[in-house]
């Protein structure tokens, strides 16, 4: 994965595909739906607060919302992008 000394970009798919090597990553599934609301919660966390929030932030949203369906995970996360997006002004 190394071009001329850099390690290659992947994109999204192919570095899920990566990660889910991992035996206790590869059963998990990731709805398109729940990419996209992480994303809009990534760039909100990372535009108002310290960039470092985004990361930690998508951690809690995993930890609390683990056990849920893709759906229902979706959903959840969708309604905090909304909540914080409206909090304060974006």
């Amino acid at each position: 994965m190394e071009r001329g000394g850099e390690t290659a970009s992947l994109d999204l798919d192919a570095w899920l595909a990566l990660v889910r090597q991992a035996p206790e990553f590869g059963r998990i599934p990731v709805s398109r739906e729940e990419q996209r609301a992480m994303l809009d919660l990534t760039k909100i966390a990372a535009h108002r607060s310290e960039r470092i929030a985004a990361p930690i932030t998508a951690y809690l949203v995993g930890l609390a919302l683990a056990r849920l369906d893709p759906a229902a995970r979706a959903d959840r996360i969708r309604a905090l992008v909304a909540t914080l997006d409206t909090e304060g002004g974006a």
